[in-house]
């Protein structure tokens, strides 16, 4: 056998990429030893009570809801923490409540589970907090469904929710010391950010940092208006926070001007952007005046007009808060949004289709573990739930990922189940097994199935007494219910395993045209602000289709390789939007306005690529010419759009 044959050989037997991909862990993830440490004690804790009363299965349902509580804390911000533990624990509750109304009652618990399905899915389609709560909701009906649960009916859910409240306890312990720390720190980031992207305008890494920017942006902005939306008006801090942030935006938009004329700005520039960081993040005022080079182009003034600016704005210790621009504009009531979201999500093709995949999957498996006489469990459904969630990455993926997952944890739980009797050796077990949850959940999926596998496993034991006897039940539980999903919940439905980053970017190709046109109308009172929440949106937009795109990659072939073949166009794309951006800040400057026609064509050429990129998944480039004074604004803008043409256009 020749040395090519045998690399061939290896390569036919090794694992598939995308599965690497998902099996390896996740680089330079430091631990969050406060999050250890709070894992252990919120569930090791309430067993040791538990044992001290001689209630052991109360202690076991406290610690579930502390475990709930342990997988939502995700958050940065003390507020959103809140968010993020508190309503999921409600959800839970009411979630486990259903379910053991409908303990051991046949077809009416694969209604109601089925029911309890639907809803949770469509509530996953709306956010963070919502689809933390579906989970849950769905999780411990479940759980309520499938274990003997004490008497009455109430006991479990009050249990419950008392764990997860312990969770939140633990958590907001040191909110005096730090409750303003990780949104300073926020807005600190994207300062240096956005300096690290002045140091590589003009330069190959301008791309890389430009998205760096885009990410920390949505970061600082969902940070501060979430604390924002309770609280403004009333706090001076977060009213400073958002003036800092919102400053920053024409820096944004200057660095696209200067990135166009190919020319490094002074390590003077970056240099006082990153000082300005400091301030922030240390909360100083009243700074000395910048000292900066002199500018020599409508690019560097414009970086130099918005650098001063920002200056006065961070070392100002009281900014009026009725002069504060929100960019993304003032949320409305709390009502109004539950209205708006509700409507929303009753009118969405997606949201349904998505509660009915996984109330179909969900009543296939309770029908299987409620009807069928085989000794199943309520494993099935769990495995169910967790595998298909929209916002963990691929379907397929997360189905192989949990049998490995769930697999490796078996292992763990295997001697544990074997060696420990029921009783206080359960405590420092639970210490070491749930310090693991964070520890392994960040490294990726299948580390963080490995790490809750036991846990979950240890807790049932103390309900239905069972040892190690549940070990192989379990796995065989878990290759059914991702068998289940991977049927039922992907190969049914086609949108699936199609790529669906095409349609979401030619949405944002028909923003963009919006945009250059808005960007190049007459300027009127807030034709700025409007130009600026515009941008945002295509951005915020832009990042949910690279997330897309990072998904589809993980999907077996022909999903994953078709997905590939985008990634030109959107980088494409998002280099549109800085020329288009550049080209309004040269305007501002001093530049000449571009001719009315040379923006028509650009508009003409962007509608033109969206119609195309949404009737063809087949990329096919065509030679696009826009005419235009090539030394005018727009001609950064034409080229950008004629190479976005040339990767993508209909077929002919």
């Amino acid at each position: 056998m020749t040395d090519t044959e045998a690399d061939s050989g290896r390569r036919r037997t090794a694992p598939p990429p995308w599965l690497l991909s998902g099996l390896r862990p996740q680089p330079s993830t430091p631990i969050a030893w406060a999050a250890v440490v709070r894992a252990s004690i919120a569930l090791a804790a309430p067993l040791a009570v538990g044992f001290a009363l001689d209630r052991p299965a109360y202690g076991a349902l406290v610690s579930m809801g502390a475990l709930s509580g342990v997988i939502g804390d995700t958050a940065d911000a003390y507020r959103m923490r809140i968010l993020n533990i508190a309503v999921p624990q409600l959800f839970g509750a009411l979630g486990i409540m259903l379910g053991t109304l409908v303990y051991g009652a046949g077809w009416a618990a694969v209604a109601a589970l089925s029911l309890v399905g639907l809803v949770s899915g469509m509530m996953s389609t709306i956010g963070a907090v919502a689809s933390v709560s579906g989970l849950l909701l769905l999780l411990n009906a479940v759980v309520g469904a499938g274990l003997p649960l004490p008497n009455p009916w109430w006991v479990a859910p009050l249990l419950l929710t008392v764990g997860g409240l312990f969770v939140l306890t633990m958590t907001l312990l040191a909110w005096p010391l730090r409750r303003k720390l990780p949104e300073r720190v926020a807005v600190a980031g994207t300062y240096l950010a956005v300096a690290d992207l002045l140091t590589a305008a003009g330069t190959d890494a301008y791309e890389e940092r430009r998205q760096a920017v885009t990410q920390s942006l949505n970061t600082s902005y969902d940070l501060i208006l979430a604390r924002r939306a309770r609280y403004h008006g009333r706090s001076n801090a977060g009213v400073r926070l958002l003036a800092q942030l919102n400053v920053v935006i024409p820096l944004v938009e200057a660095a696209p001007a200067v990135h166009v004329r190919r020319c490094p700005l002074p390590d003077e520039i970056p240099a006082a952007v990153r000082e300005l960081a400091a301030a922030v993040e240390e909360s100083r005022t009243g700074g000395a005046e910048l000292t900066l080079p002199a500018p020599d182009s409508p690019a560097t003034r414009a970086v130099d007009g918005a650098l001063r600016h920002a200056a006065v704005v961070v070392h100002k210790a009281d900014p009026d808060p009725y002069n504060v621009d929100d960019r993304l504009g003032r949320p409305a009531a709390l009502g109004v949004r539950i209205r708006r979201t509700t409507r929303d999500v009753l009118l969405s093709g997606a949201s349904w289709r998505y509660g009915l995949r996984l109330a179909l999957c969900i009543g296939l498996a309770q029908a299987l573990t409620s009807l069928i006489p085989v000794p199943r469990s309520y494993w099935v459904a769990l495995t169910v739930t967790f595998v298909l969630k929209p916002d963990f990455g691929s379907v397929f993926s997360r189905a192989v990922l949990r049998s490995v997952g769930t697999a490796a944890g078996l292992v763990i739980a295997a001697p544990v189940l074997a060696a420990v009797p029921i009783g206080w050796w359960d405590v420092p077990v639970m210490v070491v097994l749930a310090a693991l949850i964070p520890a392994l959940t960040a490294k990726g999926y299948a580390f963080q199935t490995a790490a809750i596998t036991p846990v979950i496993l240890l807790l049932s034991d103390l309900l239905n007494h069972q040892g190690f006897h549940l070990v192989w039940p379990r796995f065989l539980d878990s290759l059914i219910g991702c068998a289940i999903v991977l049927v039922a919940g992907y190969l049914l439905w086609p949108e699936s395993w199609h790529v669906r980053v095409g349609h979401r970017l030619a949405d944002a190709v028909t923003d963009i045209a919006d945009y250059v046109a808005c960007a190049f109308e007459p300027a009127g009172p807030g034709d700025r602000a409007e130009r600026v929440r515009a941008r945002r949106r295509i951005y915020r937009d832009l990042s949910v289709v690279r997330s897309e795109f990072q998904r589809a990659l993980t999907e077996p072939p022909p999903v994953g390789t078709r997905a590939a073949a985008w990634w030109p166009l959107v980088v494409a794309v998002e280099r549109i939007v800085d020329a288009t951006t550049a080209a309004r800040v040269r305007v501002d400057h001093g530049a000449p306005e571009p001719p009315a026609a040379e923006v028509a064509e650009a508009q003409r050429q962007l509608r033109e690529l969206a119609d195309g990129i949404r009737a063809s998944e087949v990329l096919i480039g065509v030679h696009a010419e826009l005419r235009g004074d090539e030394e005018g604004v727009l001609a950064p803008l034409r080229r950008e759009v004629a190479a976005a043409r040339a990767i993508a256009s209909p077929q002919p």
